[in-house]
């Protein structure tokens, strides 16, 4: 390639087109002004016309000449201008031809030396201008060596390459153009020759030089395609490492840490690969470290399990350390998890073992050797053999022979030919399932269940129990329908969607229904509308509901319906499992009957009561005001004032004024059990003083007791002080007992009065040696206008007692009695200490 004398002059030609395009512009400009110096002058004639212009010459000039003279004068200045200007700028590009002469000389040297260069034999250059797929190709490379002259074959690298060559540089040559990236590389040719190349990039071409080498560089070449090809295997290598989630390190011959990869800088908490080994961050702990260490000096390998801590968890790791002459490198596998799940399947096996021990169905698993791995209690117990046997791993086909041996399964008419059929289905992927009936009378259900990875599951379900209670069951079913079939009360079991399930000839007889008009499947509505013409609609409507609802909680209804032709039922609803409702109806016409008959008579006989009660107050608040007519005016006559009175006399009035004390007394007591039945009573509650009411008590009887002789005996324990109580009741209960006891207590015998605390009650209890009373007499002691002559020294109206109970009760107390045939009596009352009004009628 040359650069001749034309290229310089059309370069300087190429340079001079400006200077031309000004110098027509300046002209162009002139001439453009020719029309204004016109008018100018034309101007000037018309001032001719007036007058002359003096000079200070003393001439006389006319405009028109002055002007003609501007006009010159301009003229030969754009003359003078554009003359200086043009030689000012032809001098400056007789320079600029000058240099670029000088450059072009410099240049074709240049371009001859490169030509030189670039035509050697041993090398030859591929050169891309920018962005072209077309390259240029400069030199040539011996042919001998396998290197194709033509341009085609020689751009075509596969076909006198090796293939891994050929992809490589491929792959270089690709980054060169793509991404600018220089290269160098060793290649070889499918003769085995080595050829250098280098890539490079200038500007905007991509260049790329092939040269041949000789012996020795053919040697350091390939000696650089191996190291290359090791350093991308390292590479890769590393990269894989660093790509799994495993701690990975390297050591050199001293110990000392020369790479970890990521998930060891992980493991050891440090932020990135390099931090871990500038600190000599070690994973395991000085005591594993040896034990590596020692391992590798005697096997030259270590691998095993170890655990360390991680995260502030302890993890499990399989650790593989392999020593080599400059060092050695090891992997850390976490199986952690994997230990896990391991101690967690052993577990898993263990609680499948119980519970398959727990269970009642025989279980027995066979490996693919048909040997016996697994046995639950049930299987040993099922076949009456022992444990030491069955974990010696006995044959599937030798315990059947076993089993014929033993008379436990029955003699087959091919005994081989059935236990071959039997044990087919450790060939078989399906479950198989048999009936075994047994010599002893017992029935198996055998199911036969392949494993996944070959062996079989023997399960043996004993159906004996089975069978039989399925028989009881049916015989039972039997039964309950016969049972149902002969009851008197109707029964109907209708399921949750409405239709009658069964019922018994009761049911149809009671609404004189056929019995095809309830035949099973018949829905309740249209039993409805044959049952209500002789019942009230809305019962029906209520069974309806409660059959065919859908309550959350089903309710049991009863009640009483009336039916038109006189009979009255008797119906119950009871939910049924599986969402069935029993309806039953009893014929209680004549029970009804009676029971109104009894509520009749019972009102009756309360009205009489009441008549009865009335009649008792109303005759006792009648009598008590001339009982107290009567005894005053005993009293009045037996004062002097009345004047003197005889002996006889006064022994009238003695007696009339007993009898009418004592009539008072019963008519008031009569009046105070009118009052406890009326529930009308109330009591004076107060600070009752045991002291106080024993004393009052015992004087109101003293002058008994003294007629008969007949000792009372106090016995007040100390500490009972005072309790919550009607002082006037509690003083009238014990007069009422104090009395009893005197009417019954022998002559010259004791009566005792004792009184105690006990917890919250205050107890008084009041005992006498008199002839005591019978059981029978006992269960009606405290009834009222019951006197009994049992040994009594007088009769009375028989409301002591009651008065006694009616009293306590009032005041949340009992009353105990306690009796026996020579063995005098003991009554017993206990207050509690807090009394309180009980509107509680005595008995």
């Amino acid at each position: 390639m040359t650069i001749g004398e034309g290229d310089v002059r059309s370069k300087h030609a190429a340079y001079g087109r400006p200077v031309l395009r000004k110098l027509r512009t300046l002209l162009a400009s002139a001439s453009s002004a020719m029309p204004i110096v016109l008018a100018a002058s034309s101007a000037a004639h018309a001032q001719d016309a007036l007058g002359k212009i003096n000079t200070p010459f003393g001439v006389e000039v006319g405009t028109f000449e002055v002007v003609q003279f501007a006009m010159f004068l301009g003229a030969m200045g754009a003359a003078l201008l554009s003359a200086g200007w043009l030689i000012r700028e032809r001098s400056r590009i007789a320079n600029e031809n000058r240099q670029l002469r000088d450059k072009v000389a410099d240049l074709n040297v240049t371009v001859q030396r490169n030509e030189a260069m670039l035509n050697l034999k041993d090398q030859r250059i591929i050169v891309w201008e920018g962005a072209s797929s077309t390259p240029n190709l400069v030199g040539t490379l011996p042919p001998e060596i396998g290197v194709p002259e033509a341009r085609a074959l020689f751009l075509a690298f596969g076909r006198w390459l090796q293939i891994d060559s050929a992809t490589l540089l491929d792959r270089s040559i690709s980054a060169l153009r793509e991404k600018a990236r220089p290269f160098d590389i060793a290649i070889e040719t499918s003769k085995g020759a080595p050829l250098e190349v280098q890539g490079r990039t200038s500007g905007g071409y991509a260049i790329v030089r092939f040269i041949n080498l000789g012996e020795a560089r053919a040697a350091q070449a390939l000696l650089k395609t191996e190291n290359y090809q090791l350093s991308e295997a390292v590479g890769t290598l590393r990269g894989l490492l660093e790509a799994v989630d495993m701690p990975a390190w390297h050591r050199d011959g001293d110990g000392r840490l020369t790479w970890v990869n990521m998930a060891y800088a992980k493991a050891v908490d440090v932020r990135d690969a390099r931090t871990a080994v500038s600190d000599a961050r070690e994973l395991f702990g000085s005591q594993a470290r040896e034990r590596i260490e020692r391992d590798k000096a005697a096997n030259r390998r270590f691998h095993d399990q170890l655990s360390t801590v991680v995260g502030g968890d302890r993890h499990v790791f399989r650790v593989t350390d392999v020593a080599g002459s400059a060092g050695s490198a090891g992997l850390a596998a976490d199986i952690s998890e994997i230990e896990l799940i391991r101690e967690e399947f052993k577990r898993t096996v263990l609680n499948h073992s119980d519970t398959l021990d727990q269970l009642n169905s025989a279980v027995a698993m066979f490996d693919a050797n048909r040997k016996l791995q697994f046995f639950n209690q049930a299987f040993a117990k099922l076949w009456g053999l022992e444990t030491a046997f069955l974990e010696s791993s006995p044959d599937n086909a030798m315990l059947l022979d076993r089993f014929r041996s033993d008379g436990i399964l029955p003699e087959q008419p091919d005994w081989r030919r059935w236990k071959d059929q039997v044990l087919a289905a450790y060939h078989s992927v399906e479950s198989q399932e048999h009936v075994w009936y047994l010599t002893d009378g017992r029935t198996l259900r055998v199911i036969v269940n392949p494993q996944p990875k070959g062996g079989v599951t023997w399960v043996f379900e004993n159906l004996t129990e089975k069978l039989e209670l399925q028989s009881r069951y049916n015989t039972l079913i039997k039964v309950q329908g016969q049972t149902l079939d002969h009851l008197a009360e109707g029964v109907a079991v209708f399921g949750s969607d409405g239709k009658i399930r069964l019922s018994n000839p009761a049911f149809a007889s009671l609404w004189s229904l056929k019995r095809e008009q309830i035949a099973e499947g018949l829905h309740i509505s249209a039993i409805r509308r044959l049952c209500e013409p002789v019942s009230d609609a809305a019962h029906w409507e209520t069974f309806v509901t409660t059959v065919t609802g859908f309550d959350d909680e089903r309710q049991s209804l009863s009640g009483h319906i009336e039916l038109s032709t006189g009979k009255i039922l008797f119906y119950a609803t009871a939910p049924l499992p599986n969402g069935q409702t029993m309806l039953t109806f009893v014929d209680v016409t004549d029970s009804v009957q009676v029971e109104r008959a009894l509520k009749e008579k019972n009102e009756a006989l309360e009205r009489t009561d009441e008549l009865k009660n009335d009649f008792v107050q109303h005759v006792s608040y009648e009598l008590r005001s001339p009982l107290t007519n009567i005894i005053g005016f005993t009293e009045l006559l037996q004062t002097p004032m009345t004047g003197p009175l005889n002996d006889r006399q006064r022994d009238y009035l003695d007696h009339i004024g007993t009898s009418s004390s004592v009539l008072l007394t019963i008519v008031n007591d009569i009046l105070d059990l009118a009052t406890v039945d009326a529930g009308i009573m109330e009591l004076d509650i107060s600070d009752v003083s045991v002291t106080d009411a024993v004393t009052t008590a015992s004087e109101k009887v003293a002058e008994r007791l003294k007629e008969h002789n007949i000792l009372l005996d106090i016995r007040i324990e100390p500490g009972t002080g005072s309790f919550r109580a009607d002082a006037s009741r509690v003083k009238q209960v014990l007069s009422n007992l104090l009395s009893n006891a005197a009417n019954y207590a022998p002559e010259g015998s004791t009566v005792t009065l004792a009184c105690r605390r006990e917890q919250a009650e205050m107890v008084f209890s009041v005992h006498d040696s008199g002839p005591g009373m019978p059981d029978y007499v006992l269960d009606s002691i405290f009834k009222r206008f019951q006197p009994y002559p049992n040994g009594g020294r007088k009769r009375g109206a028989g409301l002591g007692l009651s008065i006694v109970k009616g009293f306590v009760e009032l005041h949340g107390g009992t009353v105990d009695i306690s009796s026996a045939a020579g063995m005098g009596t003991q009554v017993t009352c206990r207050f509690p200490l807090e009394a309180r009004t009980f509107s509680i009628a005595a008995e």
